[in-house]
């Protein structure tokens, strides 16, 4: 019986060649950097509070994004084991590292924006 792979080891066997791969690779995807973002706004937030502040995402598809962002090590999970179930999201000490320039783009939105 072979064993499928996990998420984990799929993003070491893809490893990206450059710098500028490895980034685009960690930050691709049509809602990463805003959900960084409104992570970032509220330092700790929980899934249903990210899925109503975007409501034009779907669960499966904001399920996906912040699944990749904790792979990436730029989102922390943390799981309390009540009922009903808590799921809360900080940034990692990595996932601040962006904050700088996803300030930038928050500025440069703000001035550009129709």
């Amino acid at each position: 019986m072979t064993m499928a792979p996990s998420d984990k080891e799929i993003l070491e066997y893809e490893r990206p060649t450059c710098p500028m791969e490895y980034t685009m690779r960690t930050i691709a995807g049509k809602w990463k950097l805003v959900l960084l973002w409104h992570i970032y706004d509220k330092e700790v937030i929980r899934y249903g509070e990210l899925k109503r502040s975007l409501p034009n995402i779907t669960h499966k598809m904001l399920s996906n994004q912040l699944k990749e962002l904790v792979l990436s090590e730029l989102v922390h999970k943390e799981m309390y084991h009540q009922v009903p179930p808590k799921v809360e999201y900080s940034l990692t000490e990595k996932g601040k590292t962006l904050i700088p320039i996803l300030d930038i783009m928050y500025q440069w939105g703000t001035k550009n924006m129709v």
